[in-house]
C-alpha cells in the first residue's frame, strides 16, 4: 500500500525519505521544502543585495550544478535581482576537468549563465598534472586546494563581482570542522563554519548550501533531471579528507543528524581569551587574502619555480634546515677575515635568515 506524503493538506504518494529530517514525501513537496530551506538561508543570513554580481564557481559536479540552477531559479521566484555569472577554474587534469567543463558549458547554455574560465597554467605556469610530476601524490591536493582558492578570488575580480557563491554542503562543512579538530587548527576551525567568509579589501564568500544535505543534494539533481559530472578526481583517492569523509558516512548511518549536530558544535565552539589568532590580511607578493605576510599560494609557486616543490609544504623549521643543507657552499666566512666561533655563528645565521626570507 501506497505510503501518503507527511506534508499537510497534500494527498500524493511518497516517493522519498528526506534524509535530512526522515519526512517521506512527495517529490514537488521534496523541490519545495529543499528550494524554501535554500532560500530562507540566504534571506536569514542577508548573502545578498540587490544589484550584485554574484560569480557561481562552477565545476561540473553535483553541488556546483545544483547552486546554479536554484540561484537561478530563486533569483526569478523571489526577484533578488542578481547578476549572476559562472566562474570554473580549469586545473589542467587530463581526462578529468576537460570532460567536466563540457559540463559546465552545458549548464552555461541551459541556465542562460554567462560563463569564465581560467586555468592554472594561465595564472600560474604550472598544470596539476606537471605539479604532480614533481610532488607525486601524496601532497598534490595541497598544491590544487591552495590554488584554486585563489583562483577563484582572481576570476572573481576579474568579473569585478560583489560576492563569489561556493557549493559547499553540510557534509563538506562537517567534514571540514572534524580535519581541522584532528589538526588542531584553532584558526580555520574559528571560521570554516561561517557561511560569509572575507578578509581586508577581499570579495566576501558564501556558501547558501551550507545546511543542505550531499544526498539530498543528489536526490535533488537526479529527480530534476540535471546534467552534472560525477567522476571523482584522478589524483584525490590518497586525499586526507577521504578518511574523514568515510569516517562521516559511517557515523551517518547510525545517526543521521549527525552532520548538522557537528556544524552545529563547530558554531558554538568558544575559543579562550588568551587564544592569539591571525588575523587575515593581504600578501604582500600577490595582493590576495593571507593570514601570513606571504600566502600559501605563492610560497608553493616559488617551492615549484625553483624546483624545489616540497619546500611550500614542509614545516617552517624543516623549510630552514633544507636551504641550509642545499645552500652549504656559501655559508663561510669572507675570504681573510677571522671570526671568533660566536661571530662565525652569527654570520651563519644571518645568511640562513637572507635565505628564508627571500624565498618568502
Amino acid at each position: 500500500m501506497p505510503i501518503q506524503c507527511n506534508n499537510i493538506g497534500c494527498k500524493k504518494s511518497a516517493i522519498l525519505k528526506r534524509p535530512k529530517t526522515s519526512d517521506k514525501i512527495c517529490k514537488e513537496c521534496f523541490f519545495q521544502s529543499f528550494e524554501t530551506e535554500i532560500h530562507d538561508t540566504i534571506v536569514k543570513n542577508n548573502l545578498f543585495h540587490p544589484g550584485e554580481k554574484v560569480a557561481i564557481a562552477a565545476s561540473g559536479g553535483k553541488d556546483s550544478t545544483v547552486l546554479a540552477y536554484i540561484l537561478k531559479l530563486l533569483n526569478d521566484r523571489y526577484n533578488y535581482n542578481l547578476n549572476l555569472f559562472l566562474l570554473s577554474v580549469d586545473e589542467g587534469i587530463t581526462g578529468y576537468r576537460d570532460d567536466s567543463l563540457e559540463t559546465v558549458k552545458k549548464n552555461r547554455d541551459d541556465y542562460d549563465i554567462p560563463l569564465k574560465i581560467l586555468s592554472y597554467e594561465e595564472l600560474y605556469g604550472w598544470s596539476m598534472d606537471n605539479i604532480v610530476k614533481q610532488v607525486g601524490r601524496k601532497n598534490n591536493c595541497t598544491f590544487c586546494g591552495v590554488f584554486r582558492r585563489q583562483a577563484l578570488d582572481r576570476g572573481a575580480a576579474i568579473l569585478e563581482a560583489d560576492c563569489l557563491v561556493t557549493g559547499h554542503n553540510a557534509d563538506d562543512i562537517a567534514e571540514t570542522i572534524l580535519m581541522n579538530i584532528l589538526r588542531g587548527d584553532i584558526s580555520r576551525l574559528s571560521r570554516c563554519t561561517s557561511i560569509i567568509t572575507m578578509g581586508e579589501n577581499s570579495i566576501p564568500r558564501c556558501k547558501p548550501l551550507k545546511y543542505a544535505y550531499e544526498k539530498e543534494i543528489v536526490m535533488y539533481a537526479y529527480f530534476k533531471k540535471l546534467h552534472y559530472f560525477s567522476t571523482e578526481c584522478i589524483y584525490s583517492p590518497e586525499a586526507y579528507r577521504g578518511y574523514v569523509r568515510s569516517f562521516l558516512k559511517n557515523l551517518e548511518k547510525i545517526r543521521p543528524s549527525a552532520i548538522i549536530d557537528i556544524i552545529y558544535s563547530g558554531e558554538n565552539i568558544s575559543i579562550r581569551d588568551d587564544i592569539v589568532l591571525p588575523n587575515r590580511g593581504i600578501c604582500k607578493k600577490c595582493g590576495f587574502i593571507s593570514s601570513q605576510n606571504i600566502c600559501k599560494a605563492c610560497m608553493l609557486l616559488e617551492g615549484l619555480n625553483r624546483g624545489l616543490p616540497k619546500l611550500g609544504i614542509s614545516k617552517r623549521h624543516k623549510r630552514c634546515k633544507f636551504w641550509l643543507e642545499q645552500c652549504k657552499h656559501i655559508l663561510i666566512c669572507p675570504q681573510g677575515s677571522k671570526m671568533t666561533s660566536l661571530g662565525r655563528t652569527q654570520h651563519m645565521i644571518q645568511i640562513k635568515e637572507s635565505l628564508f626570507n627571500s624565498f618568502l
